[in-house]
């Protein structure tokens, strides 16, 4: 698996992929909670030496680095952020995707929540509703394409480092989208009560992202697209097979057919939970990797190696309750991993952001055994 071969970031993720042998695996992580960095700051951290976009890579830690084509795939125009109620303890928020929720306020760091909001309002509930709602989702307004064409394309041509269409959760999916736009409970109903705006929806969704995508990648090749999809719970996911392959299947095969026939290499899918069941129907699709592979819902790298062997590379894995527990649980968790490293097709990373019970001396060595283990060195 490893070689003395000296590569940049792109030759050891393509390597990594390609199951051949590598001088290191990429050193990948998502971030961490707004609360974990006050605890670490409080536990001693310099919060100047740390960049906190791990996405785009990190010195402090040696994140390998990726580059993201910064495309903006949001509504436009948004809806105007609004305080609807504020009672000192919870405030209820029009937000600019529309969606109306009420947040717990005690605990809120930088924005971020300690504990999920109560959704209340969403801004479709049926097919006049999310055609108004289209008028939002115009693929091609040149206010989508944030960066400098000239500028770029010579410098993505020759480049050493990753290169991704879309930063983190701006390529969105078609769980995701049609979930935001109607909210869980409206979105499980909707397969059965409003089967012909949720076709609507899901045809909506590749095309729009096809036609967004097709100016860039008719300059550059891109190393993956990662969409966002969050679809499944702890238990399996948040619809049926037979739901996923009727409703949002064909849409998702049409895109991934488009993007690897217009110089995407790869293409991974996004979501928490365990989507075991909906593996198949990825696969079918073209999906090439999975990722976070969240641990304590049984999403297990070792199993879905051996259940869907090597045509489904891994990102994630590594399960962050078990870092908390201290460096010789950290020890023993990354041992665990090491045959998955040397067989190749996985990239181990916390099996999400990183949560303030996790200490920086946990982290810290973790990080320091993880390099070991990308290394050959554990």
């Amino acid at each position: 698996m490893f070689t003395e071969t000296k590569m940049n970031g792109r030759q050891q993720f393509i390597n990594v992929m390609e199951y051949k042998a590598v001088d290191a695996v990429p050193n990948y992580e998502v971030g961490v909670w707004n609360q974990t960095k006050e605890r670490w700051q409080r536990e001693g951290l310099d919060i100047s030496k740390l960049g906190w976009n791990w996405f785009w890579g990190e010195d402090y830690f040696h994140l390998t680095p990726r580059e993201y084509i910064r495309l903006n795939l949001s509504m436009i125009p948004p809806y105007e952020e609004e305080i609807l109620e504020d009672d000192g303890m919870y405030e209820i928020v029009r937000h600019t995707n529309g969606v109306v929720t009420k947040a717990l306020k005690a605990g809120t760091s930088g924005g971020m929540r300690a504990c999920m909001d109560q959704y209340l309002g969403f801004p479709v509930t049926d097919t006049a509703s999310f055609r108004e709602l289209k008028k939002r989702y115009i693929a091609s307004l040149p206010e989508r394409y944030l960066f400098d064409w000239n500028e770029k394309i010579p410098e993505w041509k020759n480049r050493g480092h990753v290169l991704v269409l879309g930063e983190n959760c701006t390529t969105l999916g078609f769980f995701w989208l049609i979930r935001e736009w109607m909210g869980t409970e409206g979105c499980s109903y909707g397969w059965y009560d409003q089967p012909a705006l949720m076709h609507e929806m899901a045809e909506f969704i590749a095309d729009y992202t096809i036609e967004a995508a097709r100016p860039v990648l008719a300059k550059t090749d891109v190393d993956y697209v990662f969409l966002n999809e969050d679809l499944s719970m702890k238990t399996g996911p948040l619809l049926s097979p037979d739901t996923y392959k009727e409703f949002i299947f064909p849409h998702m095969r049409r895109l991934v057919d488009f993007l690897k026939k217009n110089n995407v290499r790869y293409m991974f899918v996004d979501t928490d939970g365990n989507p075991d069941a909906l593996i198949p129907l990825f696969l079918e699709a073209g999906v090439d990797g999975l990722w976070p592979l969240e641990r304590v819902c049984g999403a297990d790298p070792h199993l879905f190696r051996k259940k869907y062997g090597k045509q489904l590379r891994l990102s994630g894995g590594v399960d962050k309750m078990r870092i908390a527990k201290g460096k010789e649980e950290i020890d023993r968790h990354l041992a665990e991993l090491y045959p998955l490293i040397e067989e190749g097709g996985f990239i181990p990373t916390v099996d999400h952001t990183v949560p303030p019970d996790i200490s920086l001396d946990n982290f810290e060595y973790y990080m320091k055994r993880k390099m070991d283990l990308l290394t050959g060195k554990f």
